[in-house]
């Protein structure tokens, strides 16, 4: 192989700088939040990662059928299963993706991400550039990494408003069905969103629907006041 057949194969590989230190990696995104989702792609777009998203596990198998990435961020409550089931898929596959990260708006998912081989774990809400590249640069191989100092960046990103409003549609349409299955998912889903929005209020009322089902003693007063919320929300939301 001739020295301008290597230079030109090096030069067509993205190399990361300072300012972009993720450059050449890419990211699978198993998040089924559409405004969460969007943070993270600007987070990768101002760190050089480009990122392809799952929103359920078995749009992520679809994926990794055809692609394969050299981060998988998966969040730990997902419509068809745990982000976990996936992080210990991946971590048993030879070749293995060489960082696997869980990510969920609730601190106590870490335990699980780890016991099933994640390599990190990011908490909602994710919006720090410096704090998502260190989580990231910190399993990648020497190989991809940046030699020498980096940039660090004080950059949040912010997310569309209107991610957030389909998202909160999403949820309505879920607490309209009112079967078991869909309540469950609600709450933990709106949980997550709520954290990622910065609405305490919205997370607290969420995790005591998700505490009530666990208990099961669910009333539709709970339900009717949640929906409420979630209605009220969105009106913000359509203003701004």
């Amino acid at each position: 192989m001739s020295t301008t057949t290597i230079t030109r194969r090096y030069l067509a590989h993205p190399q990361p700088t300072p300012e972009r230190p993720l450059l050449g990696t890419t990211v699978l995104l198993v998040e089924d939040s559409r405004f969460a989702a969007e943070a993270i792609r600007l987070l990768c777009l101002h760190s050089g990662a480009r990122i392809r998203r799952a929103d359920s596990l078995a749009a992520a198998h679809r994926h990794l059928a055809v692609y394969r990435p050299t981060v998988v961020i998966a969040d730990m409550g997902l419509p068809d299963g745990s982000g976990a089931d996936l992080i210990a898929e991946l971590a048993a596959a030879k070749p293995r993706v060489p960082a696997l990260i869980g990510l969920s708006g609730d601190p106590g998912a870490e335990a699980a991400a780890r016991a099933a081989g994640a390599d990190g774990f990011l908490a909602k809400p994710l919006e720090n550039v410096a704090v998502f590249q260190q989580a990231l640069l910190a399993h990648l191989p020497a190989g991809a990494r940046l030699a020498g100092p980096r940039a660090m960046s004080t950059e949040r990103v912010r997310p569309d408003p209107v991610a957030l409003a389909d998202d909160l549609v999403h949820v309505a349409e879920l607490m309209r069905a009112r079967g078991d299955r869909a309540l469950d998912y609600a709450a933990q889903f709106l949980g997550g969103v709520a954290r990622s929005a910065h609405d305490a209020r919205l997370a607290a009322t969420a995790d005591t629907l998700r505490k009530a089902r666990g208990a099961g003693d669910v009333t539709r007063r709970e339900v009717a006041r949640l929906t409420g919320l979630v209605e009220e929300r969105l009106a913000e939301v359509r203003t701004i």
